[in-house]
């Protein structure tokens, strides 16, 4: 090296670059990688500052995670993979060696302008790892010398070549961190979801009821409830009832999100009974806060149903929830139970005007409350099971306990589908009158 550079003691410097490969060898931590590099590249090429950007591959951006004098650990600026002197250093894969900032049209001035700093010179290195995959560019800026030469190219180079495979080592190792954190966070969220569905379904001598659901995901869009009330309580688990309550819900998508969503739902129906509403009340209380909390393009199906003990009379409300068929044992036909309403976050004027309709559940009759988890069941040619073939196995298992008919349709749409999941979530509850 000369001039200023050549008073440097090369011993100096190996012995900065050795620190280096020791401190990227010993921590896999991606902001002390960050830091140990963007302060070596400093120093060693005798710069006023440095700058690591990482690559991030699906948004097509670079991210400044910490920077001298740009903000510090934690901090996080994200600009486009096209943009600046960086983002030309990551499209060409080149080092970028420019005497004059000022000079180049591709440098962005806007940082000088809101920090008062006035950049000069800029070298920027991409950081390939072994496989030749970008993983960032570094930046060093103001070269005390006035510019950099070939030396500070080459020793550029060296710096980044060891900073890539430490960055990607540290990214990887931090994924999989997250990954980890993301699946115990999902797996909480399972068991909440899974602890809050009825323990035990309510038993009577007269009806014969099953209910499950099965998420797509760890954590399923639908939600349910089946419990018995006495007198407008809900029943504890040894109390006569002398009405059943039945709830189905349906978020759109599926995942932790819809999950909260429908879960949201299923609490909301369960005070309007404990508080003693009629179906019809709940559901409009349910539509207008869920219409404030959900995000847009978000709703909500459900059904809510009453079964009176006595009279075998069922008092329904739906919200954009179908198919929902009853069974009539005594004529071989299916009657369906077509929707009130649209899905609950759509709509405010108007929304459960009106009385609930009634149905008589006979003897013999089942009434299939199914989410579109068994209709929308698609096979390798994207066929779907349909709802033909979910009546035709109601038909044919109509005298089998409930609990085998839920059983059947789990696995005929699995079978048709070929495969061990479905795409869309899976809820049912049926139920038939014995007598």
């Amino acid at each position: 090296m000369s001039g200023a550079k050549a008073s440097a003691a090369p011993a100096e410097a190996l012995r900065q670059l050795l620190d280096l490969s020791k401190k990227l060898g010993e921590t896999s931590d991606l902001a002390s990688v960050l830091g140990a590099v963007i302060n070596a590249l400093r120093d060693l090429l005798h710069a006023d500052r440095a700058t690591v950007f990482t690559y991030d591959r699906r948004s097509e951006e670079l991210i400044i995670h910490v920077a001298h004098g740009v903000g510090g650990s934690g901090s996080e600026v994200r600009i486009p993979v096209s943009g600046g002197i960086a983002g030309a250093c990551a499209t060409s894969r080149q080092i970028i060696n420019i005497p004059d900032a000022y000079a180049d049209p591709r440098f962005n001035r806007d940082v000088d302008r809101r920090t008062g700093y006035v950049t000069k010179s800029i070298l920027a290195v991409p950081l390939l790892d072994d496989q030749g995959e970008l993983v960032g560019v570094a930046q060093v800026l103001n070269a005390k010398s006035g510019t950099f030469d070939d030396d500070d190219s080459r020793l550029a180079q060296g710096i980044a070549s060891q900073a890539a495979i430490a960055l990607r080592r540290a990214q990887l190792i931090e994924d999989h961190i997250d990954r980890a954190r993301l699946l115990k966070e999902i797996a909480v969220a399972k068991e909440i979801q899974e602890g809050a569905f009825p323990k035990c379904i309510p038993e009577h001598p007269a009806f014969d009821v099953a209910a499950r659901s099965t998420p797509a995901e760890d954590c399923g869009g639908d939600s349910f409830d089946v419990f018995g009330t006495r007198e407008s309580t809900i029943c504890g688990k040894e109390e006569a009832a002398d009405q059943l309550v039945m709830f189905l819900a349906d978020a759109t998508g599926h995942g932790v999100g819809p999950a909260i969503s429908s879960m949201q739902a299923r609490g909301m129906m369960r005070m309007g009974v404990r508080l003693g509403r009629q179906i019809d009340q709940i559901a409009n209380e349910m539509n207008m806060q869920l219409q404030e909390d959900l995000p847009p393009g978000r709703f909500i199906t459900a059904f809510l149903a009453t079964l009176n003990l006595t009279s075998w009379a069922l008092e329904v409300f739906s919200a954009g929830q179908g198919p929902v068929y009853i069974y009539r044992r005594t004529t071989d036909t299916f009657e369906e139970i077509e929707s009130d309403m649209p899905p609950f976050g759509i709509i405010i004027p108007g929304f459960g005007d009106g009385p609930c309709r009634t149905f008589h559940i006979g003897v013999g009759d089942i009434l299939v409350l199914i989410t579109d988890g068994y209709f929308e069941a698609q096979s390798p040619l994207h066929e779907c099971w349909g709802e033909g073939a979910v009546c035709a196995l109601i038909r044919r298992l109509r005298d089998e306990p409930c609990d085998a008919i839920c059983s059947a349709l789990d696995q005929g749409a699995l079978e048709f589908a070929q495969a061990s999941a479905t795409d869309d979530d899976r809820t049912a509850i049926i139920l038939r009158r014995r007598f």
